[in-house]
C-alpha cells in the first residue's frame, strides 16, 4: 500500500470512528463518556491527524526523490 492509499484509509477510519463515537453518544452520555472521550478519542483523533499530516510531508518528500532520480 502506498502512502495515498494508506492515509485515504486513515481518512477513512477516522471518519468512522468519529461517526460511530457520535452514534455511541446517543445512548451513552454520561460522566464516563466524557471521560473517556478526553482520555482515548481526543488524543488518538490528535494523534491520527499527526500521522495524516506526516503523512502528507512524507507523500512530497518522495514525489521531490522520484524527480531527483530521474
Amino acid at each position: 500500500m502506498g502512502v495515498y492509499e494508506g492515509r485515504g484509509a486513515l481518512s477513512k477510519a477516522i471518519k468512522q470512528l468519529q461517526l460511530h463515537w457520535a452514534e455511541t453518544r446517543m445512548h451513552w452520555d454520561d460522566v464516563q463518556s466524557r471521560v473517556f472521550e478526553q482520555r482515548f478519542l481526543l488524543p488518538l483523533e490528535n494523534d491520527l491527524r499527526q500521522a495524516l499530516a506526516a503523512m502528507d510531508h512524507m507523500s512530497q518528500v518522495m514525489a521531490q526523490a522520484r524527480k531527483d532520480c530521474q
